[in-house]
């Protein structure tokens, strides 16, 4: 199956979830336009999507009156960090940056991928964290800088 366009997005039609098939990515190919995978119930499919358009968490990207194919990432273990305070948030969030470390960051936790050797860091910072999985919707979007 060909895919070149999405269609629309789980997430803003009433649609059961529990029927949707779903093609599952890993977190950095949200960003690809040119993919091959197969769906969890073993459909082929193949995506060109045009210009600088990518994939969403939750898009459609096949409908018919029996199947909907949609996009989700894979659960992948992940570390989810709670600070209680801004100097617990400055000092995890500065060592973060200084490893160049993609994170999440909501109104009460930061999120990143698992590596364990990260542990150590959340220990020296006082933060607590636990390790978990996670489906991530949203790619990083990586900035180049030079030093």
């Amino acid at each position: 199956m060909l895919v070149k366009t999405v269609i629309g997005n789980v997430k803003n039609q009433e649609i059961n979830v529990e029927t949707v098939e779903w093609l599952e990515l890993d977190w950095e190919e949200l960003n690809k336009r040119i993919l091959r995978k197969q769906t969890n119930r073993g459909t082929e499919v193949a995506i060109s999507l045009d210009g600088d358009s990518h994939l969403h968490y939750g898009d459609i990207i096949f409908k018919n009156d029996d199947t909907i194919i949609a996009v989700r990432t894979k659960l992948e273990p992940a570390y989810v960090i709670t600070p209680k305070s801004m100097t617990e948030m400055g000092k995890v969030g500065f060592e973060l940056g200084n490893r160049h470390t993609p994170s999440l960051i909501t109104e009460t936790e930061i999120i990143v991928r698992f590596d364990e050797t990260l542990e150590s860091i959340f220990i020296d910072a006082g933060v607590a964290y636990e390790k978990t999985e996670r489906r991530f919707e949203t790619p990083f979007k990586y900035k180049g800088h030079h030093h």
